[in-house]
């Protein structure tokens, strides 16, 4: 029995806003006293914490889904290449009960939906223990991850809507590791160390950087930033968890893939737990190890080294390699003693309206005040990252002057104030115009501070670019006194809007300019609510919270049909084996089985596995790779009207021992009365041998 999971505007305005989405989206302390507490401020510990670690499954849909990422219409999933996973850490401090938690998720983005939903879910389940004050949840950026899943419409367009099945598995998800965390809480030491990796991430917007001050671009000699951080977690002389930075975009697979997949930092995990430690996911106990690796100031960082995204969807080796390296880079500081991190713990979050910040003197190049604005998509936004993934004709980075001119008169009006603003953008499409009619962009997010101990993390709702991010944590690092390889800018967390550059790369209006959507002094607004926070913290201040985003829930909109039909092909049975594997296999030759399926979106499975590939050992079938596994892929593609076909495929490990092994598939059929019945399709056996053999 395969285990089973219990779950819980005007239309010229329009038209260039889809011609935008086209080309891509991307290639505190207000708590009430609780018994035990959650957060306090500087308050001195002892030397170990308790930690407990935990991971779930959060992949949702992955057939007739558009994907998140690259934005393209046509990228649509039809089938799973690897799960996508929540791995959570609980970190409490042994002598005072202050905890942070931190939730790093294989996903593209972390939507205020998810942000939201999460956090109302674990106040259910544990009060104030768990708040929006010491909660981060931060995002893989993987481009190969279902969309539909957030509340604004921008981001579900090229899924055709809203997609519940995705967001209820993903915040299922994530409610499920956190809660396997807060029970696998155990005495634990942590150990911080840093090391280079100068082989894993190029400059895709090199012009733009070019234009940043001299002792800027000198602190990142190759136009990169090599840090990579390591917090290993230990509990006695056993290593028992990693939690892993390094900014690379998570776009090692192409935007012609159509397979789910946490592309290249899903795959350094995977390897790390997997691979390396034997970490079997379909286990209910807790692992013993848990390996994440989150993201940084990832901008303007690209895993495609060439400046050239992959050639084909088959192309994974990039993923592999670009994975293996963030590996072989963070597991080689296991032998680097590090600093003993103690001390308190410590996190604040507060609201910012982007659309309305007043940015002091202090905090601009030129010490005057000035304001951010509305959102507004450019040009270069619309012209999309070609280092990564696809570009639209008609816009190209830098100077639009055909757009400039048309603008106004045929495609909408922007106001001499937003342009002002906005300057030198060539807008494209003036989108907080469009907010007042329905939510496209989110304009007020949460921007947090945590400390661990002496590691400081600035939790960022967008993509910031290395120079940004170096800004950022200068920022925080001279008010509380931090090295500044001690502060690291968590991008991609709690929330989404976009690209944040400084001022010089915003005046390139490449890609990442052009994304940038408040203006010009966007980064310096981040950087006047991270001073204003880090202050609050070290002086064991309240900084006001602001005003949370508001609930969207019930204003979505969903236009693609669910399942309404699975048959069997003519003349067969759901699970009959269409095309049986060839009766003898080597290792790194790939075996393959085709099936009369079903729908994937009846049942996802969340928890479990659409396929088995098995061994026969002593007269028992054993398990010894499923969907979660990299040497197995799962395809489904639609027969007819209301038939399926589902290829199941395993690349043979070159490890892999002689024996008898067969394939099985799992699915789940629906009839005309939405009845949904479970099936099994089992292929015959074959041998594998080895080359001698």
């Amino acid at each position: 029995m395969r285990k089973r999971v219990r779950r819980r505007t005007t239309a010229t305005v329009a038209a260039a806003l889809a011609m935008v989405t086209l080309a891509g989206t991307t290639p505190g302390h207000a708590q009430q006293a609780t018994t035990p507490p959650a957060v306090s401020h500087g308050v001195a510990s002892g030397t170990s914490y308790l930690v407990g670690r935990g991971i779930a499954d959060v992949t949702g849909e992955i057939a007739e889904v558009g994907m998140m990422g690259y934005g393209r219409l046509d990228q649509q999933a039809e089938g799973l290449h690897t799960r996508l996973r929540a791995r959570s850490f609980v970190i409490v401090d042994a002598a005072t009960d202050e905890r942070v938690l931190l939730v790093v998720l294989d996903s593209p983005m972390i939507f205020s939906s998810v942000h939201r939903e999460v956090l109302a879910r674990l106040a259910d389940e544990y009060g104030d223990l768990y708040t929006e004050q010491n909660v981060l949840l931060t995002a893989t950026h993987t481009h190969s991850g279902p969309g539909g899943y957030s509340h604004h419409l921008l981001y579900n367009l090229t899924t055709l809507g809203y997609h519940a099945k995705t967001f209820e598995a993903i915040t299922d998800g994530i409610v499920e590791s956190v809660r396997r965390a807060h029970e696998d809480l155990a005495p634990s030491e942590l150990r911080l160390t840093h090391s280079q990796l100068t082989n894993a991430s190029a400059n895709r917007s090199k012009e733009a950087f070019d234009r940043n001050p001299d002792a800027e671009r000198a602190f990142f000699p190759d136009a990169i930033d090599p840090q990579t951080t390591l917090v290993r977690i230990e509990r006695g002389d056993d290593v028992v968890g990693a939690i892993n930075w390094f900014p690379t975009h998570n776009t090692s697979m192409s935007g012609d893939n159509r397979l789910i997949s946490a592309d290249n930092k899903g795959y350094a995990a995977y390897h790390w737990e997997r691979e390396v430690k034997g970490v079997d996911y379909l286990s209910d106990d807790t692992p013993d190890f848990v390996a994440a690796f989150a993201q940084t100031n990832a901008g303007d960082m690209t895993p495609n080294l060439d400046l050239t995204p992959p050639s084909t969807p088959e192309d994974r080796h990039r993923t592999h390699e670009i994975g293996l390296r963030q590996y072989r880079a963070a597991s080689g500081q296991l032998d680097d003693p590090g600093t003993h991190l103690h001390g308190g713990l410590d996190a604040a979050t507060v609201y910012v309206d982007l659309s309305d910040v007043t940015v002091r003197p202090e905090f601009t190049a030129d010490g005057r005040e000035h304001r951010t604005c509305d959102p507004a998509v450019g040009a270069a936004m619309a012209a999309g990252s070609t280092e990564d993934g696809p570009a639209f004709p008609l816009f190209a980075e830098g100077d639009n002057p055909v757009l400039d001119a048309v603008s106004d008169k045929i495609l909408y009006e922007v106001s001499p104030e937003l342009r002002q603003c906005q300057a030198p953008k060539g807008v494209a499409v003036p989108i907080g115009a469009m907010n007042d009619l329905y939510p496209w962009v989110a304009e007020t997010v949460p921007v947090q501070l945590v400390r661990i101990g002496s590691l400081y993390l600035v939790a960022i709702p967008g993509e910031v670019t290395i120079t940004a991010g170096l800004r950022l944590r200068r920022t925080v690092a001279e008010v509380v006194g931090a090295d500044v390889r001690d502060v690291l800018v968590a991008g991609y967390s709690n929330g989404y809007i976009h690209y944040v550059t400084t001022p010089e790369e915003y005046d390139a209006q490449h890609y990442e300019g052009g994304s940038t959507l408040f203006g010009r002094w966007e980064l310096d607004a981040f950087r006047q609510t991270a001073h204003d926070l880090a202050t609050a913290l070290r002086d064991g201040e309240t900084p006001p919270v602001g005003t949370a985003p508001p609930d969207l829930s019930d204003r979505q909109l969903t236009l693609q049909p669910g399942v309404v039909l699975d048959t069997p092909p003519l003349g067969k049975q759901f699970g009959d084996v269409l095309t049986q594997p060839r009766s003898v296999y080597l290792p790194g030759e790939r075996a393959t089985a085709v099936f009369a399926g079903a729908h994937p979106g009846n049942d996802l499975h969340r928890g479990a596995t659409y396929l088995e590939v098995q061994r026969l050992v002593e007269g028992q079938w054993r398990r010894v790779a499923d969907d979660g596994d990299w040497s197995t892929t799962l395809r489904w593609k639609r027969r007819g009207v209301s038939a399926s076909e589902v290829t199941v495929s395993w690349d043979v490990p070159s490890d892999t021992p002689e024996g008898t092994y067969r394939i099985r598939y799992y699915g789940d059929a629906k009839s005309l009365s939405g009845t949904v019945r479970e099936f099994t399709g089992t292929s015959a056996e074959f041998r594998v041998v080895t080359s001698d053999g």
